[in-house]
């Protein structure tokens, strides 16, 4: 039985994978305008954990960690900051090992890796909830496509900094992720250039190297070095040599994705220990490159060592407020989810398309993988974007170019 009172209908929403700013504002949008219509509206706490662990069983049960009944008053100032105020996790009901079980449930589901499903659906309906708004990126959505088959009513928004969600031209974070990029990566010019060394900086970008590539496209980078290509070290420190020599300051940038790899390589990982989507987790390639520059440099600088400046930007470009794409994206996104929602329509992904608001069939984040067209955007002899051929792209140039949808 439901513990919350229906009005025109429930709508549950949450947050899931990494935190970008954006988030709240996008909750926020969904909220006011949901109550406004009549609608009651639930977050659910820290993404698909929250509503996964939910005992609806035993009535002494503290669910406040699980789920919140959300008002206008509540979302109102959290809607102008950054992160999620409804938290998240990466938690995923459908591959959960066995000692991420909830406590009450370790006695039915005992293998190595569970299935709780069935668990979620019967949640689901537990809290009443007729439309379910999951914003997050192809992880969060993948598992909503999966409820979508099983009969829940998905809604969806897309959500990553690395802006690599199919279907879509762009995603909730990604905007502020660039802006936080070129701002710090122009600040910490003033010390490579005093000492006249390589700046290194590694961003985030698994499989896709969007955010590498539009802060070098603004300027902010000589070079940038994605997923989608391997590179040759040497042919990046010729490259950079070359930028150093030339620049009166004698320095030189270079934008370095989590997920580059040298020729003949392969990602570079903190441990080998996954999360629940099966990703190790990422990092050191940065300080690769770093130390692979130094140790080349005289090759192509009279054998001499360059030095080098190194700096992993992580969370600096997703912690604080949004910036203006990301305040508004989301109140749009949230509010043509309520569109839907209001017409009867379900099971879509809510989308920005060649400068248009729109909506895709859920089914398309999992139908491929959103990665940079090396042949049209990426030179892979200089190591940087091309700047040719603007006229007609959207905002941010390098999209999903799938049109199956």
């Amino acid at each position: 039985m439901a513990h919350v009172k229906k009005k025109k209908g429930v709508i549950g929403i949450l947050t899931g994978g990494g935190d970008v700013p954006g988030l709240n504002p996008a909750i926020r949008a969904v909220t006011i305008r949901a109550v406004r219509e009549g609608y009651q509206v639930i977050g659910l706490r820290r993404g698909w954990a929250g509503i996964m662990e939910i005992n609806r069983d035993d009535k002494e049960s503290d669910n406040s960690n699980n789920f919140q009944i959300l008002t206008e008053e509540i979302v109102n100032k959290s809607g102008r900051t950054g992160g999620t105020f409804l938290h998240s996790s990466r938690t995923r009901p459908s591959h959960v090992p066995k000692e991420g079980v909830p406590e009450h449930l370790k006695g039915k589901y005992t293998k190595e890796i569970n299935d709780l499903t069935q668990e979620v659906l019967k949640n689901l309906d537990y809290l009443g909830i007729d439309f379910l708004i999951p914003i997050g990126g192809d992880d969060t959505l993948s598992y909503a496509v999966r409820l979508y088959t099983k009969g829940v009513k998905v809604v969806a928004i897309p959500k990553t900094m690395d802006n690599d969600v199919p279907g879509t031209d762009y995603c909730i974070g990604f905007s502020t992720c660039v802006t936080r990029t070129i701002s710090i990566t122009n600040a910490l010019r003033t010390s490579a250039g005093s000492h006249e060394r390589f700046l290194v900086l590694e961003v985030f970008g698994r499989y896709a190297g969007f955010t590498a590539m539009l802060p070098t496209m603004a300027g902010s980078a000589n070079r940038c070095v994605i997923p989608e290509h391997k590179f040759n070290i040497e042919q990046l420190c010729q490259l950079l040599s070359e930028d150093r020599f030339n620049n009166p300051s004698h320095y030189s940038v270079v934008l370095v994705s989590e997920g580059a790899m040298f020729t003949g390589g392969e990602m570079i990982f903190k441990s080998q220990e996954t999360d629940m989507y099966g990703h190790k987790k990422l990092g050191g390639i940065g300080e690769l490159v770093s130390s692979e520059l130094t140790r080349i440099s005289p090759k192509f600088n009279k054998n001499r060592h360059i030095n080098v400046i190194q700096q992993k930007l992580g969370y600096m470009v997703r912690c604080g407020d949004p910036d203006a794409i990301d305040s508004v994206v989301p109140m749009a996104y949230g509010n043509l989810a309520l569109d839907l929602i209001m017409s009867g329509i379900h099971g879509r992904l809510v989308v920005l398309k060649n400068g248009r608001y729109d909506n895709m069939p859920v089914e398309v984040v999992t139908s491929y993988k959103k990665v940079i067209n090396i042949k049209e955007h990426y030179n892979i002899e200089r190591l940087r974007p091309f700047y040719k051929s603007f006229e007609m792209k959207p905002l941010f140039l390098m999209t999903s170019e799938r049109e199956n949808y």
